[in-house]
C-alpha cells in the first residue's frame, strides 16, 4: 500500500444533512420539522424539565434539608498510599498531584489511617485523621499541617 492508495474505511465518513436546500433533498420546504406547532417554530422546545404542565417531578417531590456552599471538599489519601515514597522524602500535595496519588487537590488534601505506613516520611497536608497522625509518627516520621 503507497500513500496515494489510502482511504477511509467504507461508512466511516459521513456527509452532514442540510437542511431547507430545495424539495428534491427530502428535506426541503419544512425542513424536516412538520408543519406547525411549538417545535417547528425557530427557538421553539420547551426547557428542560417541562413536562407539558403537568406538575414537574422536581415540584412533586418534597424539599428537605440544607446544602452549605461552603463545605470543603477534600482529597483523601490512605497511609497505604504513600508506602510507594521512598524513605524519608518529604510528601507535599505538589507531590501527589505529580505522582498521580491525586488527581484533583479540590478544597485541600486529607491523610486517613488506612492501612500502614512503614517508611519514615515528613508528611505536608491540610488536614490529618488523628490515626493518620499517630501513624506518621509512630514510623519516625513528622507531620506538617498547611
Amino acid at each position: 500500500m503507497k500513500l496515494h492508495e489510502l482511504k477511509p474505511a467504507e461508512g466511516s465518513r459521513k456527509e452532514r444533512n442540510r437542511v431547507g436546500r430545495g424539495t428534491g433533498s427530502g428535506n426541503g420546504k419544512t425542513s424536516g420539522r412538520g408543519h406547525k406547532g411549538q417545535n417547528s417554530r425557530s427557538g421553539g422546545g420547551v426547557r428542560p424539565g417541562f413536562e407539558g404542565g403537568q406538575n414537574p417531578l422536581f415540584r412533586r417531590l418534597p424539599k428537605r434539608g440544607f446544602t452549605n456552599i461552603n463545605r470543603k471538599e477534600y482529597a483523601v489519601v490512605n497511609l497505604d498510599a504513600l508506602n510507594r515514597f521512598e524513605e524519608g522524602t518529604e510528601v507535599t500535595p505538589a507531590l501527589l498531584i505529580e505522582t498521580g496519588v491525586v488527581s484533583k487537590e479540590r478544597s485541600g488534601i486529607k491523610i486517613l489511617g488506612n492501612g500502614t505506613l512503614d517508611k519514615k516520611l515528613s508528611v505536608q497536608a491540610h488536614k490529618f485523621s488523628a490515626s493518620a497522625k499517630e501513624a506518621i509518627e509512630n514510623a519516625g516520621g513528622s507531620v506538617e499541617v498547611i
